[in-house]
Parts: structure tokens; sequence; C-alpha cells
């Protein structure tokens, strides 16, 4: 009786056949619907014509695709220097520091005969000579705006800013650092908000660590800080590369931000 029946795996048996077909059915559906109906509804030039559209929603665009979406223009002007660890060796031994100290005499006003500022501006002495350079050269490209520093800036050769940001890379720190080391270290300097993609302060602008391109924060003057911060969070700054601080400080609670600014500013 069993010798009548059909194979199981068999197109003689009529259940084999039509899960085959209606499998068979099922995947011809799904690639069309999947790589060709839906890709050539996108407006995006990448899935023009039938053969991109496929191409394209297999993860291989055509690489003769002769036309490309524009690339999006920024809303404002951004940073676009471009910052080495080494850019700053041997500036002391070819003169940069001399000639820095002499432009920086048009500097004494706002940043003190020496670096330390006696305003709500912020200490250059002891900062690190590639963060100076690079927010002067963002003074000079409108990246960071300033009614004061553009028509400071405006006339200077790249050579003069490299020989201002080693000449105020030289010059000692203010001394009080030490103060600011005996506080209570904020939550959000030493361990930030991991749950809201906030970074600690110190991986990149304190002691502890430090990232090329960023400043050493200590000390700084208060309301400085504080308003640094929210210009980042509301978008009135942006010439951090990447966006990175833009991204922290509007994530950073009020708090937050008075709580950091106060620390990095220590008694002053």
């Amino acid at each position: 009786m069993n010798a009548h029946r059909p194979r199981l795996i068999s197109f003689r048996n009529p259940w084999f056949s039509a899960s085959v077909g209606a499998i068979s059915l099922l995947f011809l559906f799904s690639a069309f619907v999947g790589f060709v109906w839906l890709p050539s509804a996108q407006d995006d030039a990448l899935f023009k014509g039938l053969l991109n559209a496929i191409c394209s929603a297999a993860g291989r665009p055509g690489a003769w695709l002769g036309e490309a979406a524009p690339a999006v223009p920024p809303k404002a002007p951004v940073s676009s220097v471009v910052l080495t660890p080494g850019m700053f060796d041997g500036a002391s031994a070819g003169g940069s520091i001399g000639r820095g100290a002499t432009l920086a005499l048009r500097c004494t006003m706002c940043h003190g005969a020496r670096g330390v500022s006696a305003a709500n501006t912020p200490d250059l002495a002891g900062q690190y000579a590639a963060s100076i350079y690079k927010e002067l050269r963002d003074f000079q490209s409108a990246a960071r705006t300033s009614a004061i520093m553009a028509p400071m800036v405006v006339g200077l050769s790249d050579q003069d800013l490299r020989d201002l940001s080693a000449y105020y890379a030289a010059l000692p720190r203010d001394g009080g650092s030490g103060e600011r080391k005996m506080q209570p270290v904020p939550t959000i300097v030493a361990t930030g908000a991991p749950m809201r993609n906030v970074a600690p302060c110190e991986s990149c602008h304190g002691d502890m660590a430090t990232k090329l391109g960023a400043p050493w924060l200590g000390l700084q003057p208060r309301d400085y800080l504080k308003s640094q911060l929210e210009a980042f969070a509301h978008g009135g700054r942006h010439n951090d590369i990447s966006a990175q601080m833009r991204n922290i400080a509007r994530n950073m609670t009020p708090d937050e931000i008075n709580a950091s600014a106060s620390y990095y500013a220590g008694n002053r």
C-alpha cells in the first residue's frame, strides 16, 4: 500500500508542488517590491532607472551614474582647520615665540600682558598652541563670530597665527589651578551623563586626558565658560568639528552647565 504513495520530495506530490510554487511566487513578489518598486519610487538620483534601482537596493549603486545629489551646504560657516600632532614642534627654535610676543602686543588689552585676563575673556597663557591656532583661524573664516576678534585677525597671515599660538602656549599658566583641584569634581565633569550621550568634560579638556584641538579649561572666567556652553547648546557657536560640542551642550541641563563652568573657573 505504501508503494503506491508518491514520494514526499517529488513534483508528483501535489503538496510539494504547491509549496514550491507558493514559495517561488512569494520570493518573486518580494524581490519585485524590494528591488524594483520601492527603490524606483525614491526621488534620490541613485535610484534613477531600473538597473540603478536594483543595484542600489542590493548595496551596489551604479558607478556609471553621472549625476549625484549635491552636498547639502551647512547653514553657517564651519571650521575647516586641519590639526596635526607635530605642527608646532620646533616653534621655539625657529623664533616663532619671539615673533608671537611682538604680535601679542595688540592682544594685551583683553587677554592680559602675560596671557592672564582680568576681564571676561579667556586666559591664553599655557593654552595648547593647536587650540589657539584653530580658534584664530576660525575667527578669520567666520566659522566663529566675534565683533572684537574678527578685525583683530583679518590682516594676519597663517604664520602670524602660528607665532601667536606658540607664544601664548609658552607662557606659564595661572597658578590658581591648584585651588581648583581641591574642589569636589562635579559628576558631569568626572563621569558625564552616558544615558544622554554626554562625555565627561575631563576626557577632552582637563588634566585627566586631552584631545587635539580641545582647549585646556582651568582656570577660565566663569561667565565666559557658561556663555560658550550656552552658545553651543543653542547653535550660536558652530565651529566645533563634527558638531561634538553642540551635541554635548544641548544635552546638558542648566545645572550641569553651571556646575562645569564654576568648577573650571575655580575661585575666579
